[in-house]
């Protein structure tokens, strides 16, 4: 089940989308969220689904690792599916207790939980395709106005890239902890929901030490190489926006503009 947690994981690569404006990636990436819950119909659905597809088969990054990726989080969209379910209106088709299921409920749940899947793989497809280095500096030049109100902005970029930078790497040390537990016969993963949730005490304490003290040696690196913030650095990299970062926001309007095209033109039909 690790294994299929991609979260905050870069995938190298040459492809249109990874050479992209890291800039750009997060802003278009926050438009498509926008424009998903702007959605009010399967026609402009499934135009976004079609959107965020065109954008993987660009990126060259596997349909294996965009699916893998999705697969922690099934339970959630399971379970929003399921609640949805039940909150259809019109003629019920079955009835469990005090429940009742409807075409409508259906229809609900299956849009809902594909509204889920596409906003979730439009925002791994940003860190698949985006180094941290280049997310930290992004998010750097992206909040620099907020400097004016005296927030540290090239802490906060720090913070958030190294959140998604240990990711991968506490997930491997989860790993590495269970298998350990494992050998010494501790019997992780098996009985009923109490004896599962006592069995990972043996994992989380040791996960938390070593969180702890990969936090410290990481402080005393930056430290020793003397890091002192965002304050009179300069940039190794200067990005400049080109031809294909445009083109790849016109799309994106486009498809906004079509979204809003197809939502006025089923709210007519019905």
């Amino acid at each position: 089940m690790l294994n299929d947690i991609t979260i905050g994981q870069y995938f190298p690569g040459n492809s249109v989308i990874h050479r992209m404006d890291a800039r750009m990636k997060i802003l278009l990436t926050a438009s498509i969220i926008v424009v998903l819950f702007l959605c009010k119909n399967f026609y402009s659905l499934f135009f976004m689904f079609v959107l965020v597809g065109g954008a993987i088969a660009a990126s060259k990054i596997s349909l294996k690792t965009v699916v893998k990726g999705v697969k922690p989080i099934g339970i959630i969209i399971a379970f929003t599916a399921i609640v949805n379910l039940f909150y259809g209106e019109g003629e019920p088709i079955l009835t469990i207790w005090r429940f009742s299921v409807t075409l409508d409920g259906i229809s609900t749940a299956i849009f809902t939980a594909s509204r889920i899947f596409i906003l979730v793989v439009s925002g791994s497809l940003m860190t698949y395709t985006t180094t941290p280095a280049d997310l930290t500096d992004a998010m750097e030049r992206l909040l620099k106005p907020l400097k004016y109100v005296h927030i540290d902005v090239h802490m906060l970029a720090m913070i958030m890239t190294i959140a998604l930078r240990f990711i991968p790497t506490l997930i491997e040390e989860t790993e590495k902890i269970t298998d350990a537990q494992k050998s010494r016969g501790a019997d992780i993963g098996t009985g009923g929901p109490v004896k599962r949730i006592k069995s990972l005490i043996p994992i989380l304490i040791p996960l938390f030490v070593s969180s702890f003290r990969r936090a410290s040696e990481l402080a005393y690196a930056m430290e020793c190489r003397c890091y002192r913030g965002g304050e009179g650095r300069t940039k190794m990299k200067v990005v400049r926006m080109e031809k294909r970062d445009y083109f790849a926001l016109v799309i994106v309007c486009t498809g906004a503009v079509l979204v809003f095209i197809l939502n006025r033109l089923a709210a007519a039909v019905i």
